[in-house]
Formats: C-alpha cells, structure tokens, sequence
C-alpha cells in the first residue's frame, strides 16, 4: 500500500533500519579473522569508530589501529579482510523495511538518506537498487558531521530545499532523532518496520 506525504520528505538511517543489525555470526566470523575473543575486538572496535564515520581518520588507519589496540600487527590485507566482513554485516538489508520506502515512492513521497558512516559506504547507498529512490544520500563521513549535530540536519534540509518542519527522520538511536527534532523535524525512533509503517501513515 502507498503511503504519500505530499510536501514533506522522509529521511531514513540507513543502519538498524533499513539493514539488519549485525548478526552474531557476523561478529564470530570477524573475531575469527582478528584471532581475539568478541568481546576484545567490539571494544577495539567501537573506541575510533565515530572519529572513522566523521572522516577524520582513513577506513585503512581504522583497521590497521583496531589491530594495534590488540597487540597486533595487521597489514593491508588483513585490514581489507575485517572491512569486508564488516561491510557486510552492515548492509544485509530488512526486506520489510525496504518495502516502507518503496510504498513512500510509490506514494510519491521525497525519499533521502543520512548515515553516520565513512564514505566508503557512499557508493553502496548510491547504487544499490534501493539507491533509486533517495532524492538525496547523505553521509557523514563526506560531510565532516556527525549525528546528532543539529548541522548536519540543517544540511540535509538545505540539500532537499525544505524548511526542516517539513522534514520526517527516522532513526534507530534516539539521540540522533533528538538532534532532529532540535531543530522542527518531525522524528521517529525506529523500532520495526510495522510500527514505522503506522507513525508514516499517522502523518498522512
């Protein structure tokens, strides 16, 4: 069924929304190539990860200072095996909530995307099938910004020509959507694709 919000546009995460969370056989198998427990390599993991989505470090000095945080020492190699393992875990795509977007499309409704994500994965939104129907892929790691500050969603309402009040986000994490609705953007903070698909059409 079409769902259509003439006037306003809808900007969608992409991460645990659109795309599954990363399973835990996603993280075993990224264990597995690092040689750690999971509970090592997530801690390494997370600790520079909002500095690789802001773009202030390489996705190759990332991985190569995850291993160093562990004591080892990768190289090229391994770096590009554990990015690859981690790309995948993260754009596994939800089937039902690509079917909200495509029912917005269809309903005529102005589509965008905003990530926290390093620039790598700006291609992949881009074309990928689902690319097609963002008017606007908006990714923090080309923008030098970072969720939940309020500029990047001044900028992305900049990009779509429209006054934030006319602007819908959704989101996994609720501070980002916070930071949204600091500035008049209706937020939702995502929780599964049947309740987005009643809050959308509660705005209809």
């Amino acid at each position: 069924m079409s769902i259509s919000l003439p006037g306003r546009a809808v900007v969608f995460d992409y991460g645990e929304v659109i795309s599954f969370s990363p399973s835990e056989e996603d993280r075993a198998r990224m264990a597995e190539a690092a040689g750690v427990p999971v509970e090592d390599l997530l801690r390494a993991y997370d600790a520079d990860r909002d500095r690789l989505d802001e773009g202030l470090i390489s996705t190759t000095e990332y991985w190569l200072g995850i291993g160093a945080a562990l004591g080892l020492e990768w190289d090229v190699p391994q770096a590009q095996r554990m990015w690859a393992l981690d790309f995948r875990g993260w754009t596994s795509a939800d089937p039902e909530a690509v079917r909200v977007l495509a029912d917005l499309a269809a309903g005529g409704t102005r589509l965008a995307l905003l990530s926290n994500a390093h620039p790598d994965y700006g291609s992949a939104f881009r074309f990928s099938p689902i690319g097609a129907l963002f008017e606007q892929v908006l990714v923090s790691g080309e923008l030098l910004l970072l969720k939940p500050d309020p500029a990047i969603y001044r900028h992305t309402a900049e990009a779509l020509g429209l006054p934030p009040e006319d602007l819908v986000f959704v989101d996994n994490r609720e501070p980002n959507v916070r930071g949204a609705e600091s500035i008049g953007i209706t937020g939702h903070v995502y929780t599964d694709p049947a309740s987005l698909r009643a809050f959308l059409e509660s705005l209809v």
